[in-house]
């Protein structure tokens, strides 16, 4: 147990501080100015996804921007149909740490490390950031390296076999597995990443994988419905457009999993590198799909969260 708990721990340790090293360099940079940004330029659905998009990749937290937004909409700022957009883009700025995750530079970790604390403790304000970036990339993939020591002592436990046999038969269990494992840590790029680290050692099959990968989508919402409680109505329309949508969008793809990993396999043949392209493929198609939609979708949201003191 503890070969299994030890690198667990240290690894998400590492993964969860590099990304708050590096979303703190990142906002120090321009995160000042994430406010405004998102306030400006959401005139038109198309504005709002690249919004969602940029601010996503600059901020490496899907529910970093929901809750930005939910706060937002809650002070009054932005209106809940222009947020619909920004949602949609979030889901494919977050496939951008997940592609960066898969191109396996665990080699260059130390090295970034040391030149991001280098940089740090540089006197200009500029650098420091740039270093606190860098120091947080070196972490991250510091943190990859360590999960994967722990999927070698997983494969030979009964435990996770049983599991992982029955996971074959089902993959609701995955989903749910990635979804609460997500919901608890509140980070889905880590559940990725770990899942990577198991698929790198063939201890999950590529369709479990993927559908872990989807339930990580879904959990990552939870931290936008915390933050909306006690908040006005279209801030817990943000919130659940975002749930509702994500959920709806891994419950169309779960019966077509096999098919996504062959189109995945077709792409490359490294197992990560396969998981990171299926996440963008599903992320960015249903993305796509649903932006001429912003209108409908806002309308249905509406409904199903009522704003009961405009009713009166």
């Amino acid at each position: 147990m503890f070969a299994i708990l030890a690198p667990f721990t240290c690894g998400l340790s590492f993964f969860l501080l590099g990304m708050y090293a590096m979303r703190t360099g990142f906002q120090n940079l321009a995160g000042k100015k994430m406010a405004d940004w998102l306030g400006r330029f959401t005139r038109t659905p198309v504005h709002s996804f690249w919004v969602g998009l940029l601010t996503t990749f600059v901020l490496q937290s899907s529910s970093a921007v929901t809750v930005l937004t939910i706060g937002l909409t809650h002070a009054g700022m932005i209106s809940f149909s222009r947020t619909v957009g920004i949602i949609l883009g979030t889901n494919v700025g977050t496939t951008v740490t997940t592609e960066l995750m898969a191109l396996r530079l665990e080699s260059f970790a130390v090295p970034m490390l040391l030149v991001g604390v280098a940089l740090w403790l540089m006197p200009r304000r500029l650098t420091r950031c740039i270093g606190l970036v860098v120091a947080g990339f070196g972490l991250i993939f510091l943190g990859i390296d360590t999960l994967q020591v722990m999927a070698k002592p997983l494969e030979q436990s009964d435990a996770f076999r049983s599991l992982f046999l029955e996971s074959r038969h089902s993959v609701w269990i995955g989903l749910i597995t990635g979804l609460v494992f997500t919901a608890l840590i509140h980070s889905s790029s880590a559940t990725t990443a770990i899942t990577m680290g198991l698929m790198s050692h063939q201890v999950l099959s590529m369709e479990t994988a993927l559908a872990i990968v989807l339930g990580a989508n879904i959990g990552t919402c939870f931290t936008a419905i915390i933050a909306s409680i006690g908040t006005n109505a279209a801030s817990r329309q943000v919130a659940w457009c975002h749930t509702l949508f994500n959920l709806a969008g891994a419950l169309a793809f779960l019966p077509f999993l096999p098919q996504l990993a062959l189109v995945s396999s077709f792409l490359t043949d490294s197992p990560s590198m396969q998981i990171a392209h299926a996440q963008t493929l599903f992320n960015v198609g249903c993305s796509l799909a649903a932006l001429p939609f912003t209108r409908q979708i806002a309308a249905a949201v509406q409904w199903l969260v009522p704003d009961r003191k405009r009713r009166r």
